[in-house]
């Protein structure tokens, strides 16, 4: 089996260029490959010369981070597919041996969500000593910092949403490669340190972006991929107001705004509707979510 890393990148050159050494120690087969899609984002270009072995794509004007990675999975070549964040890197030195072992165990199983180590950390050695022990298990999720698919599986489905730019298109991959019959599995196994402070993020306000992208997002998902949305519609945003607009004003902007947004954007999202069947459904709310 040959692996292709694909990263989606804005704004964050110095995470960049720590993953992309990271994957240089990683990467030394000839069959194997980087590929970097930069996302309107000229201060990142300078990358290239210091990393020319990496595959670049280069959009002079942001796409999003979901319509980028439908460009960019397109363009892979090899058996699997890694998923990463630009500030994230698997930590084990025999990473590849346990995706591909995990792969083999079962031709259903299309994507392995990878356990995320959260936080910056002085080593590799330091970050694997947070890791969490349990036994894999089928899940309905993953997360886009660390993951693999089989390329012969993402190539039969829709792939990565164009219509949404960021928080929520996992979700929406997963929904389809549910659909097509395939499975979801979490391992504890296989781990990357997502170097992202979460501290620091909030105070930039980083929660109220996501929470506004997620809530556009999560009715966006329903309309397209459920049979029957209308209930999952007006439970979540009965959930979110109940959750988060009442916490403080700049909440109740998000969600309001959110609201609005998604009503505005319901012909366009009746356009791209492909529901999913129900006994797919079913079965995404029999599984395991995933532990954060």
């Amino acid at each position: 089996m040959t692996f292709s890393y694909l990263i989606v990148t804005r704004n964050r050159p110095n995470d960049l260029e720590i993953t992309l050494g990271k994957l240089q120690e990683l990467v030394r087969s000839n069959f194997d490959e980087v590929l970097v899609f930069i996302d309107g984002c000229s201060k990142t270009e300078y990358l290239k010369n210091r990393f020319p072995w990496v595959k670049w794509t280069i959009s002079k004007v942001q796409l999003g981070a979901s319509p980028a990675r439908n460009k960019l999975y397109s363009l892979a070549q090899n058996d699997i597919l890694i998923g990463l964040d630009d500030d994230a890197h698997p930590l084990e030195v025999d990473f590849k041996s346990k995706v591909i072992s995990r792969f083999r165990e079962s031709e259903k199983i299309a994507i392995i969500a990878f356990q995320e180590i959260t936080g910056v950390f002085k080593d590799d050695f330091d970050a694997l000593s947070k890791k969490r022990k349990g036994a894999d298990y089928y899940t309905n999720e993953f997360v886009g910092c660390g993951f693999a698919i089989r390329k012969e599986v993402y190539d039969s489905i829709a792939g990565f949403p164009k219509w949404m730019d960021i928080y929520g298109e996992e979700t929406a991959v997963a929904l389809q490669v549910l659909d097509r019959g395939f499975d979801v599995l979490y391992s504890y196994d296989i781990a990357v340190n997502h170097r992202k402070d979460a501290l620091a993020r909030r105070k930039t306000g980083a929660n109220y972006f996501r929470f506004e992208k997620q809530l556009i997002n999560t009715i966006a998902l329903y309309i397209i991929y459920y049979p029957k949305p209308i209930k999952k519609i007006l439970k979540v945003i009965w959930h979110n107001g109940r959750k988060y607009a009442i916490q403080d004003a700049t909440y109740l902007k998000c969600y309001f705004r959110a609201v609005f947004k998604a009503i505005g954007r319901v012909p366009m999202y009746i356009k791209n509707r492909k529901p999913v069947k129900g006994s797919t459904v079913i079965r995404r709310n029999n599984l395991q979510g995933i532990q954060y």
